[in-house]
């Protein structure tokens, strides 16, 4: 994951009247080693300069703030010159693909990031206007448009962290109330509409957040309390299933015993056994 890279865009965008954006040489013949992949892509250099033998060899050098942009199916070869560090997205059918990539002079280091592309189609509108752009250059158009597909790119990203960190909070909300409100017959279709969400999406919080499905963790806080309530009170069992929002007693004692491979009674006096000693 690159953490800064929502950082990284937002550079990028407030020096927009700095960008100088090119288009590969149509009618270079491909070479044996260039990559060429089937969306379309920008690549920009962050720092120092490269050489790109897609290019004119009469200018056939990236420098700092210049963006490559490479339709679906093109070839590009970059040849490392000096230190320099570049950023790649790619624009896949459903996900963004973003790519540090810096030189130092003996290695190269990269680092990797995609996210799900959501929302309006405004990135292919945007890369359609610019492949209209590369068929007749227009510096000051083609800048604004790569500007504006960088804030798409940027508001996906930023988008992304917003939604995991409210689909977290979800998930904790969730289970504070569940362990509130153990004695309340709860169902999945019950709580999701107390947090005004669908069931569907409940159990993908779950899946994505905690360690076992919905079902399955409301299964173990139940039977956690009803554990505290066997070692710590004399209620019957009856009552406890019920504190524990089992409508059925015999359903709890089959649920608890396959849990646990003892009986609520046994349970109790295996603990209480276990204490007197």
């Amino acid at each position: 994951m690159i953490e800064d890279l929502p950082d990284i865009l937002h550079r990028l965008i407030s020096q927009k009247d700095h960008l100088q954006v090119r288009f590969p040489e149509p009618d270079i013949s491909v070479p044996a080693l260039a990559l060429n992949v089937p969306f379309p892509r920008l690549e920009i250099v962050l720092e120092g300069q490269l050489s790109e033998q897609g290019l004119p060899l009469a200018a056939s050098t990236l420098t700092t703030l210049q963006v490559l942009y490479v339709q679906a199916g093109k070839w590009t070869l970059p040849q490392w010159t000096g230190p320099a560090t570049t950023l790649s997205i790619l624009f896949g059918r459903q996900k963004l693909g973003f790519s540090i990539q810096r030189w130092d002079g003996k290695s190269l280091h990269t680092e990797k990031q995609s996210v799900a592309r959501l929302g309006p189609r405004v990135g292919s509108y945007l890369l359609l206007s610019l492949n209209e752009v590369s068929l007749q250059p227009d510096p000051l158009t083609a800048r604004l448009v790569v500007a504006a597909l960088l804030s798409h790119c940027r508001e996906q990203l930023v988008g992304l962290e917003m939604r995991v960190s409210r689909s977290r909070d979800l998930f904790l909300a969730v289970q504070d109330y569940l362990e509130e409100n153990l004695s309340l017959p709860l169902t999945r279709e019950s709580v999701a509409r107390r947090f005004h969400i669908t069931p569907n999406y409940l159990s993908h919080i779950f899946q994505k957040s905690g360690s076992v499905g919905f079902n399955e963790y409301l299964t173990r806080v139940r039977l956690e309390k009803a554990k505290q309530l066997l070692r710590g009170y004399d209620l019957k069992v009856k009552e406890i299933a019920h504190n524990c929002g089992f409508v059925d007693s015999n359903y709890f004692c089959r649920v608890f015993k396959r849990y646990t491979e003892r009986s609520p009674s046994e349970y109790r006096r295996h603990c209480r056994s276990t204490q007197q000693t």
